[in-house]
């Protein structure tokens, strides 16, 4: 099992900046990639940014050259750096963690941050 707990959301203007940080625990030596979601209310969860152990980034959206994503050395931590804030990029926040073995893929998911942007 891995656990994941977010942390570092609030309200910020738009233009700002926030750091979010998801930190793992459990089997972590295992985790191949971990990303960051995010999910208004009715509508479906959006992968923001993606890294794996092969060091590919992946800004699928909105996020490319405003957010940063990166790990610790050891994989137990990944952050979301992001900058040039907009209004619409309010949402919850979710840390992801894929985790591969011998056998199998098993995914794991934080409770989620809340980001508000708003003057």
């Amino acid at each position: 099992q891995v656990q994941l707990v977010e942390s570092g959301g609030g309200e910020v203007p738009p233009g700002g900046s926030l750091n979010l940080s998801c930190v793992a625990s459990g089997k972590t030596a295992d985790i191949y990639s971990m990303a960051w979601y995010r999910q208004t209310p009715g509508k479906q969860r959006e992968l923001v940014a993606s890294i794996n152990r092969d060091r590919y980034i992946n800004y699928p959206g909105s996020a490319r050259g405003r957010f940063t994503i990166s790990t610790d050395i050891a994989w137990n931590t990944v952050y979301l750096l992001m900058d040039s804030l907009r209004p619409e990029d309010t949402a919850v926040y979710y840390c992801h963690a894929q985790r591969l073995t011998v056998v199998a893929t098993y995914d794991y998911w934080g409770k989620g941050e809340l980001v508000t942007v708003s003057s």
